[in-house]
Parts: structure tokens; sequence; C-alpha cells
């Protein structure tokens, strides 16, 4: 066997160059970033302690439930400061996105007292055709919400109580925007 030879391409280090280091370097393009910090504490008012209120945009009047000042909840997701606070962690509330899908549906269906009823007056007397007019409403499904936000991303399921629910969860959405801004 022959000699080992040098890399005649291999330069020396030299003054102002550092060898090169195996192993992870600074974040960069292409790279995971570190998540930016939550702040270390919540703004106040001078040195009584009090929490800097949130301002909602100007026209706007919060919907049932959203105290003006106050946090918000929303499932699993509040907003809590100028934090929009999640299980998987906190995000910054300035700029986040916020949006809200509809998965639920009403079903109107005949109750079955209602037939029963009805066959039993219509053999006494022919009002009991009227108890065919009876209604009921069923609500079933869920909203979902979700919020983009500091790279982050978080979605939550709030189940439907009745045909208003995807109002009442579109007007507190609407809030947490106002918020944001």
């Amino acid at each position: 066997m022959s000699e080992q030879q040098p890399n005649p391409y291999a330069s020396e280090p030299g003054p102002g160059q550092d060898e090169y280091k195996w192993g992870p370097g600074q974040a960069s393009y292409g790279y995971p970033q570190p998540y930016p910090q939550p702040p270390v504490h919540q703004p106040t008012i001078g040195g009584g302690g009090l929490p800097i209120p949130q301002q909602p945009a100007p026209g706007y009047a919060p919907g049932p439930g959203a105290v003006p000042g106050q946090g918000l909840s929303l499932g699993d997701i509040s907003i809590s400061g100028d934090q929009i606070i999640t299980p998987s962690g906190t995000m910054p509330l300035r700029g986040a996105m916020w949006n809200a899908t509809d998965f639920s549906r009403t079903e109107e269906k005949m109750p079955t007292h209602a037939v029963v009823l009805a066959i039993v007056f219509f053999l006494f007397c022919l009002l009991g055709l009227l108890f065919l007019l009876m209604k009921e409403k069923r609500t079933t499904g869920y909203i979902q919400v979700t919020v983009h936000s500091g790279g982050r991303h978080h979605s939550t399921m709030i189940p439907a109580t009745d045909p208003n629910t995807y109002m009442w969860v579109m007007n507190q959405i609407n809030y947490a925007r106002s918020l944001s801004v």
C-alpha cells in the first residue's frame, strides 16, 4: 500500500477562523427556531399592582359571559392579560388569529308521545290530529375553535347545546379578536 497523502484541498485555519465543530450549531433557516419566551410578569398600572385592562375595538359590545378587562375562556383556551393560555403552553395575545368551524346540526322530529296522543284522541274527537303538530328540536355536534399565535397552534371543541351556541362562540371569538389587535 501507499503512504497516506495529506488532503491538498484542506486549508489550515488561519487567523480569525475557527475549526469546524461537530453537532448542532446556531439556529438558522431550515432548523427549528426556539419558542419566544413568555413575559416574566404581567404588565401592571402604577405601584398598586392592578393589571392593565384590555380595551376592545371602538363600538364593539362583547357577548354574554365576556366582561371587559376580565379573562375570557373558550373550552380549554383562556385569555389572561396579554397571553393566551392553552394546555400546550402560552402564546402571545397580540397578532393571534382566531377561527371557528360549526360541526353541529339541529334535527326536528315528531316525538312518539305525540303520535300516541293523536291516535288516542282521534278515536274520541277529531282534535287529536293537532298533536301531530308537536315537534322536538335536538342539536348535536360541536364547534371547533382554533387559535394561531407565536408559531403555535391550538384547537378545542365546544359542545353545541342549542342552535344559538355557534352565535355565542362567534361573539366570544370576535371579542378575542378585538383584544388581539
